[in-house]
């Protein structure tokens, strides 16, 4: 049976690691920040959360750039959309339209939302924690080697 806490008994592994016995799935990446040690664990690829949840995400992550950036874009989309006379509360079949045109946002953050939030951090200072996490980086084209 394969051990679900990844080398949790390895001999070779830092005992300083604050997460040397989490299970960090395979799709998510470590990476830290040199100066002040902070560690963050996030997603690599489509942020469901962000989908069906919008900016709370970025709430939750403290990623208050992202959060910014996402409130001004959801509500100059809703301004462009009142402007061209979409409306969302109708009863005919215009209100299909609608729905799929108000969810076009929310898709393209869900798409994007972790890429941009790994681009930020490491503008912050923070770089892949380890080589697994580096690689995975490197192949999502995340970080530039």
């Amino acid at each position: 049976m394969q051990d679900p806490f990844n080398n949790q008994n390895d001999p070779d592994q830092d005992p300083n690691d604050p997460f040397a016995g989490l299970p960090i799935p395979p799709n998510y990446a470590r990476i830290v920040n040199k100066e002040n040690r902070q560690v963050r664990i996030a997603k690599v690829g489509v942020s469901w959360t962000t989908f069906f949840f919008g900016p709370l995400p970025s709430i939750f992550r403290g990623d208050w750039y992202n959060f910014a950036l996402m409130l001004v874009i959801d509500l100059a989309y809703g301004l462009l959309l009142s402007m061209l006379g979409v409306e969302v509360v109708s009863t005919d079949t215009a209100s299909n339209l609608a729905l799929i045109l108000n969810a076009i946002p929310s898709i393209i953050f869900s798409l994007y939302y972790n890429l941009m939030y790994f681009r930020h951090k490491f503008y912050t200072g923070y770089e892949p924690a380890d080589e697994r996490s580096k690689a995975l980086l490197v192949k999502a084209k995340y970080w530039k080697d």
